[in-house]
């Protein structure tokens, strides 16, 4: 019954505790995605409160970069290097973190990437399907999954994800990436009723859109949205309180559209999908491609900088 309470309890606690320690505080936070943008600024956050982070991503001079940053403000941090598209480095991860740390309190499924790309430009694409459910959606599953058990056995266990808020508007031109965070998204409300009783829970963000490298090649988002800060504190607020979803307005408003009157909907969507065309980015690595150059090709395979659900296009590697 405690849990039915959990958010609303934590709200109350803000207020009449303004001072009090953070849940976080002695606890072992993990985050994927570490090396900079959303991770980075969450580990730092989480470090403030007490926690020790767990920073894990595939760069290993940027790891060692936060690593060292949270540690010179005073918080605890331990670095690991992990391709999480690769199976077993991720089961080799959870052992090693295991045996060094016991059992995870935090989990935050940070690490991925993000395409924007019209369908009549993937048709011969289908790696940008495989490469997204990769890390989106079978890494966070595959890790969590390894750390679930341990926290089930101590009766404590939080796991947030990262996603966007196009799982509710299915935003066109993101077929592929939405398509994996959906099921993600999924994914985690079956496993947190099967959960429920053993004290673990999970929060899924649908986050609107972050200023992060990720959306530097599209150029309609420059300058705008939150920053990895911003974003980063809705994170640890997260993490604290434990809700079921954090959602923004607009999302929610386009969930309740695809529901009750959803043929308007995909007309309003159709008419935003025209007055809004692919990037350069995503059209010159099309036609990079198909000429053999690769030009016009940006990211990240892993998205190891943390940088989601900002709607960045990304061509081959």
């Amino acid at each position: 019954m405690g849990l039915l309470l959990q958010t609303p309890r934590a709200l109350v606690r803000r207020v009449l505790r303004p001072g009090a320690p953070s849940p976080l505080a002695g606890r072992t936070v993990l985050v994927t995605g570490a090396s900079s943008g959303i991770g980075a600024a969450t580990a730092l956050a989480v470090a403030a409160r007490g926690g020790h982070v767990l920073l894990v991503a595939r760069r290993a001079d940027e790891l060692e970069r936060v690593r060292a940053e949270v540690e010179a403000r005073g918080g605890s941090a331990t670095a690991y290097v992990c391709d999480l598209v690769d199976g077993d480095a991720v089961d080799a991860l959870v052992v090693r973190v295991l045996a060094e740390h016991g059992a995870v309190d935090y989990l935050v499924n940070n690490a991925g990437r993000s395409i924007r790309r019209s369908l009549h430009l993937s048709y011969d694409r289908f790696h940008d399907v495989e490469r997204t459910t990769a890390i989106n959606y079978l890494a966070p599953v595959r890790l969590t999954l390894g750390l679930l058990p341990a926290m089930r056995a101590q009766r404590f266990g939080h796991v947030v994800n990262i996603l966007s808020w196009g799982v509710q508007m299915k935003a066109p031109k993101f077929s592929a990436y939405l398509g994996s965070k959906a099921a993600l998204d999924t994914w985690s409300r079956i496993a947190g009723r099967e959960t429920y009783g053993d004290n673990v829970t999970f929060t899924n963000m649908r986050f609107p859109l972050v200023q992060t490298a990720m959306t530097a090649p599209t150029e309609a988002y420059a300058g705008r949205g939150e920053t990895a800060e911003q974003a980063a504190a809705r994170v640890v607020r997260a993490l604290e309180d434990r809700p079921i979803t954090v959602d923004t307005v607009a999302g929610q408003v386009g969930e309740v559209l695809n529901l009750v009157v959803p043929r308007l909907s995909d007309a309003l969507f159709h008419r935003f999908d025209r007055a809004f065309g692919d990037s350069r980015a995503a059209s010159g690595a099309v036609s990079g491609a198909a000429s053999g150059a690769g030009s016009g090709e940006h990211g990240d395979r892993s998205g190891d900088a943390g940088q989601h659900d900002q709607h960045a296009e990304q061509g081959r590697r």
